[in-house]
């Protein structure tokens, strides 16, 4: 998959793509990504992107044209009449508060893209035009952020992990949270016992069934304990 990201801030992704898994995954070539500074595409001899909103108001937004422009180098056309097959142009996502929760729903249908083009809004967001090229909004919670440049890095950290051959082994990934609906079942290491706090007894038998049997109603538990509403999707 090749993940293009549009942003003000192409900086801010240098060091979360630089480190651990994320730059393994991309050293493999598991994912290409490409960010493109939005700032680039402006025609102001400033580099000036925002401007006042129609109608008044406080804060700046983001103008069309360099959007448009940035989406056009990846494959955009200018005019919705020229790109009326899709699987030629990337998936557009716009990361914006007002979009769907991000969820693991949404990131196991966002891995059948081929190509995925996000854009990081700023200041009081975008100029509602651009909506006409955008296939989706996603959220990554009910509170509002500088800018879409940390939503992205979550949906491309929990999207590209999820891809084959990211994670060593596959069973660390369908044991996650979420992956089946419920939280993950607590986890130890050693010591055996610390300052009295001792790891339960079963995962210490060897019967795999008895610790597979325990993981399972522990999961429960804790979805239960922590988040109930999850198991009213279940």
């Amino acid at each position: 998959m090749r993940i293009d990201v549009l942003t003000l801030f192409p900086k801010m992704f240098e060091p979360p793509f630089s480190e651990s898994l994320m730059k393994k995954a991309f050293d493999k070539k598991i994912a290409e990504i490409n960010i493109i500074d939005i700032r680039s595409f402006s025609k102001d001899k400033h580099k000036k992107v925002d401007d006042k909103p129609f109608g008044g108001g406080a804060g700046m937004v983001i103008k069309c044209q360099p959007i448009l422009d940035a989406l056009a180098s990846v494959g955009i056309k200018k005019k919705l009449s020229a790109y009326t097959n899709k699987s030629r142009r990337p998936y557009i996502v716009y990361m914006s508060p007002q979009g769907k929760p991000l969820n693991n729903k949404i990131i196991n249908s966002l891995l059948k893209v081929k190509r995925l083009a996000l854009i990081c809004g700023h200041y009081e967001g975008i100029d509602e035009r651009v909506m006409n090229f955008v296939d989706c909004e996603i959220s990554i919670g009910d509170y509002v952020l500088t800018g879409g440049e940390i939503p992205a890095m979550v949906l491309i950290d929990s999207l590209v992990r999820m891809m084959p051959g990211a994670v060593k082994e596959k069973s660390s990934i369908e044991n996650d949270s979420f992956f089946n609906g419920y939280l993950d079942y607590p986890q130890y290491t050693r010591p055996e016992n610390f300052k009295g706090m001792k790891v339960p007894s079963v995962l210490l038998s060897g019967n795999h069934k008895e610790i597979e049997k325990w993981r399972k109603e522990q999961s429960y538990i804790a979805t239960k304990k922590k988040r109930p509403d999850l198991l009213k999707k279940i």
